[in-house]
């Protein structure tokens, strides 16, 4: 069994790790820790999980005890916490941060950036890994195998819808359901957070790259899941492309390409990602969906728990989605 342990454990993310652990059939969870917690039944947080566990909040932090460690906190806290922990962490224990703070490359950043489509080997033998973030997974799959092919040539241009749930827990006034409910709008346009770490990915497939990636975030009217549209200038036919696609993710077990028009509520509830390749005129057009919490976060970071304890990818994510 692998021992796993959770800091920062009252998010959506945290929330959605815990439903997935608890019934792996691979994995005991040692502790959840979260100070302002501590002592209150998981239950009683996550209220999903009522019967699921008998699990308390703890604000002990016993590395010694565990194999995994899944950090769940604020973006800025993670590396905080390497910076006043990370010293004297046990020289075993593997990390798995689902914050934003080590998803770039940079002196002296020990994590690997986390998407197994693009690095499942180096995955599997990796210490530490920062998952990505949601956005830029959906967005990612839909470009990683244009640019293995070396197809992105001028500007990409991206349009992204997502629910209310990426945008955390904590209320805000563009989550309170009274402005979200029946509404829409942009957010974080063309200087999103994601960008970067997106470059960097579609860089190293496609060597050189620096185009400019126009991407429009929307917030959506409903819970989760991110549906997004993709398009690009692009000489060859529907079917090359769409072949492209498909040898490039013909051994990733939670990502597809689909024959017909796709839909969100076809990802919600798993870790699959699905992409649909169309071509109008000279503008090649690709359709991304995931599940943010899932394929694009807490999901993703069980899938790379996976793979770096050497276990099935699909142990304890085989989930149906919420269609109807």
């Amino acid at each position: 069994m692998i021992k796993t342990g959770i800091i920062g454990g009252a998010g959506y993310t945290a929330g959605e790790l815990l439903r997935l652990l608890i019934n792996h059939p691979e994995v005991e969870i040692t502790f959840i820790n979260s100070s302002s917690n501590a002592g209150n039944k998981i239950s009683d947080v996550h209220a999903g999980l009522y019967g699921e566990t008998d699990l308390t909040f703890t604000d002990a932090m016993p590395f010694e005890s565990i194999d995994l460690l899944y950090l769940c906190m604020g973006h800025g806290d993670s590396k905080k916490f390497m910076e006043t922990h990370g010293d004297n962490l046990p020289a075993s224990l593997k990390i798995i941060d689902l914050a934003n703070d080590f998803r770039l490359k940079a002196d002296g950043n020990d994590f690997l950036y986390g998407l197994p489509e693009l690095d499942r080997d180096k995955i599997k033998e990796a210490k530490y890994v920062a998952n990505p973030g949601c956005f830029a997974t959906c967005i990612q799959l839909a470009l990683l195998p244009l640019a293995k092919n070396g197809l992105l040539k001028g500007e990409v241009h991206v349009n992204a819808i997502t629910g209310s749930t990426g945008a955390g827990q904590k209320p805000t006034e563009s989550t309170h359901f009274s402005w979200r409910n029946n509404n829409i709008s942009i957010y974080k346009p063309f200087k999103h957070q994601h960008l970067p770490e997106i470059k960097q990915s579609l860089a190293q497939l496609q060597n050189g790259y620096d185009g400019v990636i126009n991407f429009i975030p929307v917030r959506g009217d409903f819970a989760r899941g991110i549906f997004a549209t993709v398009y690009l200038d692009c000489e060859l036919d529907a079917e090359t492309v769409k072949a492209m696609f498909e040898e490039f993710y013909a051994e990733h077990p939670f990502t597809f390409v689909a024959n017909k028009t796709i839909d969100l509520k076809q990802v919600v509830n798993t870790n699959k990602g699905i992409v649909q390749v169309e071509k109008y005129g000279n503008k090649l057009l690709v359709t991304s969906i995931i599940d943010n919490l899932l394929k694009g976060a807490s999901g993703q970071a069980v899938h790379n728990m996976n793979l770096m304890f050497g276990l099935e990818e699909k142990t304890g994510l085989c989930l149906k989605p919420s269609a109807f």
